[in-house]
């Protein structure tokens, strides 16, 4: 995100018809955030041959600020904000040397702060669109019971397992949009694809959906593991219709940290018959893992399913 020329250029004008001397300059840029590594490319500004001018002060540093890997926002926000609120004109350089113009001086600041206004309402307006937008993209489609005649349809073995497996992923989203909690579409990242996310209770849980004749590989099971190594405290959610081997569930808690939750198509008919919540079956299986080490439990009993 860069700061608006058109507010950059005002700003110039602006130092430009308040400080006369090079160094009051100098010191504003100083006073406002800006670094030393900053401060050296108008350096010169000292030096009686081959100084730089006031223009070309503030142009440089403008131009240094810009170039920064966070596109000066914090010093030119600074800036202007204190630009916007400026009242001192120096008597010396605006009456008794009349090297500034405090007409010309309070007319740049007016339009300054009529620019600010004008950015800070498109930015509302921006915020407000997305929000808007953010808010109808979490509104539910489809029905709990929809869903549930759709998951049942998936049983009919019509479609090719990783068909299915697209399905369900779409049946996830929605279960989650019903209860209002904020998904995540599938996606890639660095060659990974995730099948999505969920976020429950300030956490966000990648998701894995797999449809799959078997019960989940260690292999599939392990490469989910692996994504959720790779993010700041990850969280997953494997969801598994045909359950999960024995082997696999005491493999991935063996001498690790619980990260991930299990959930197989057990589970998920309860959801879609509405014994408990979508919301519920994840607090169930969440406290389990949290206070027992359990990661694959039944959502209602609390048991585990593989001991």
């Amino acid at each position: 995100m860069s700061f608006p020329a058109d507010i950059k250029g005002c700003m110039k004008d602006c130092i430009l018809s308040i400080f006369w001397p090079k160094q009051a300059i100098y010191s504003f840029f100083a006073d406002h955030d800006c670094t030393k590594a900053d401060l050296h490319v108008i350096a010169k500004f000292k030096e009686k041959e081959n100084g730089l001018s006031r223009p070309q002060m503030v142009n440089m540093m403008f131009d240094q600020l810009s170039a920064r890997t966070d596109n000066g926002l914090g010093p030119f926000r600074a800036m202007l904000q204190s630009l916007v609120k400026w009242s001192h004109f120096d008597p010396y350089y605006f009456e008794k040397l009349n090297k500034l113009d405090i007409v010309a001086a309070q007319k740049n600041i007016e339009h300054l702060r009529q620019l600010q206004e004008l950015r800070d309402a498109k930015i509302r307006e921006e915020r407000k669109r997305r929000e808007e937008e953010e808010s109808q993209k979490q509104q539910p489609k489809t029905h709990l019971h929809e869903l549930r005649e759709q998951f049942l349809r998936l049983h009919a073995g019509e479609m090719k397992a990783q068909d299915r497996g697209y399905a369900l992923e779409k049946i996830l989203t929605e279960l989650a949009r019903i209860e209002s909690l904020e998904v995540t579409e599938p996606f890639r990242v660095h060659g990974e694809q995730i099948d999505g996310s969920v976020k429950y209770d300030g956490e966000h849980y990648l998701v894995e959906a797999k449809w799959k004749d078997k019960s989940a590989s260690n292999e599939s099971v392990y490469q989910f593991s692996f994504k959720i190594e790779g993010k700041f405290y990850g969280r997953g959610l494997f969801v598994s219709v045909h359950g999960f081997s024995e082997n696999v569930i005491k493999s991935i808690v063996a001498g690790k940290a619980a990260k991930t939750l299990f959930v197989d198509g057990e589970d998920l008919v309860l959801v879609l018959e509405e014994h408990l919540s979508f919301r519920d079956m994840i607090d169930k299986k969440v406290k389990a893992a949290q206070t027992k080490g359990l990661i694959y439990i039944h959502p209602i009993s609390g048991m585990p399913k593989i001991t």
